[in-house]
């Protein structure tokens, strides 16, 4: 599911704020709501996409959240022949150092 970041913006307050690195210069986000993941779109209904981590920041400033995550997933696991991959997702907490 996803929702725009205006509509978002009018919610009380957000278990989390999910940063997602998806590669080395791309995020996207998602807010977590009762254990549910709803992910961040702009207004033309597109997800929300930035090349740096102050970017989405900037973009999530007015998010009433308890706190802000970043996740990354590594794909470097998956070799040919390997052992079955696992979930190797990292996720850490993050504040907003409001450089923007």
């Amino acid at each position: 599911m996803k929702k725009p970041l205006s509509t978002l913006e009018q919610y009380f307050q957000f278990d989390a704020v999910v940063i997602h690195s998806l590669d080395m210069c791309l995020y996207q986000a998602s807010v977590r709501v009762d254990g549910q993941d709803i992910w961040v779109a702009n207004e033309q209904g597109q997800l929300l996409k930035t090349n740096s981590l102050i970017a989405m920041q900037k973009h999530l400033a007015n998010l009433n959240t308890k706190q802000y995550l970043l996740r990354q997933q590594s794909a470097y696991d998956e070799m040919v022949g390997g052992p079955l991959k696992v979930d190797n997702t990292l996720e850490v907490p993050i504040g907003d150092s409001k450089l923007y």
